[in-house]
């Protein structure tokens, strides 16, 4: 049932050693701290009551707890909005991206593209994206999805259902080398190349993107970036090594978010 007209909707379903709802508060207290109007959503598999949230919501479906990233395609039938972005949990917006939404709205389906290192520059590193290069896949992120409810953002999240209900077959058949489980990123990756990625991107654009944490996107000798980089926290802002994040910032490191929450906590 539609809501509100638009809004984020953060995914977050806890793990035996990952508690991704203190991750999903960070996210949507980082939102709040530049846009208090912000309308924001958490799907989880049971429902979240958190003053955070303006919509708590649950998986409509039954999920497979074996494999949480298979259940991301339920995003589509539980958003209360008519224009959703779907951020992942383990991410703070730095700034306001409200005037995304302009862009935005003219399609159906938008998935971000490429990562950037704490310089906000695009990533040249191929590191995590080597299965992507073999089977020519588009260098897509879920992290960072919008749609508006349609027969295309339908259509695509059917047959991102499909390919992880299908997933021993998609490996065999469609991807050399992919991993078991299967990943969000790869399956969006697939659905996009069958359904056309330049139907679901916005090429020539620098939004939608992401800044990634992980090592070796930032020439890192470790993979805890915060024992190696200066950091600092401002209000909603990060910086890095002095520099401001300018882009949605995924930390990675998930026990990160006890910092973050600790900190919001002297403004929200």
């Amino acid at each position: 049932m539609i809501k509100a007209e638009r809004g984020y909707l953060i995914l977050a379903q806890n793990t035996e050693t990952t508690s991704y709802i203190d991750c999903a508060r960070a996210c949507a207290r980082s939102i709040r701290m530049h846009t208090p109007s912000a309308k924001i959503a958490i799907l989880s598999d049971k429902i979240y009551n958190l003053k955070e949230f303006d919509f708590p919501v649950v998986f409509p479906y039954m999920t497979d707890p074996a494999n949480p990233y298979s259940n991301d395609w339920q995003v589509y039938w539980s958003s209360p909005f008519r224009q959703t972005i779907k951020i992942e949990a383990d991410m703070i917006i730095p700034h306001n991206i409200e005037h995304w939404w302009s862009m935005l709205e003219h399609r159906d389906v938008v998935i971000s593209t490429s990562a950037r290192n704490y310089m906000n520059q695009p990533t040249k590193d191929r590191t995590y994206r080597k299965l992507f290069d073999r089977n020519d896949l588009p260098d897509l992120y879920n992290a960072i999805t919008y749609w508006r409810v349609s027969q295309q953002a339908h259509d695509f999240f059917s047959l991102v259902r499909e390919l992880f209900d299908k997933w021993p077959q998609v490996q065999k058949h469609l991807i050399a080398g992919a991993s078991d489980p299967g990943t969000t990123d790869v399956v969006y990756a697939v659905a996009a190349k069958m359904i056309g990625v330049e139907n679901l991107t916005l090429p020539g654009t620098s939004y939608p993107s992401l800044i990634h944490m992980k090592q070796h996107i930032n020439w890192l000798l470790q993979e805890d970036w915060t024992k190696e980089m200066v950091w600092e926290l401002d209000g909603p802002n990060i910086r890095i090594q002095t520099i401001d994040q300018q882009y949605p910032f995924h930390y990675h490191k998930k026990d990160f978010s006890k910092v973050l929450n600790e900190y919001y906590d002297k403004f929200l």
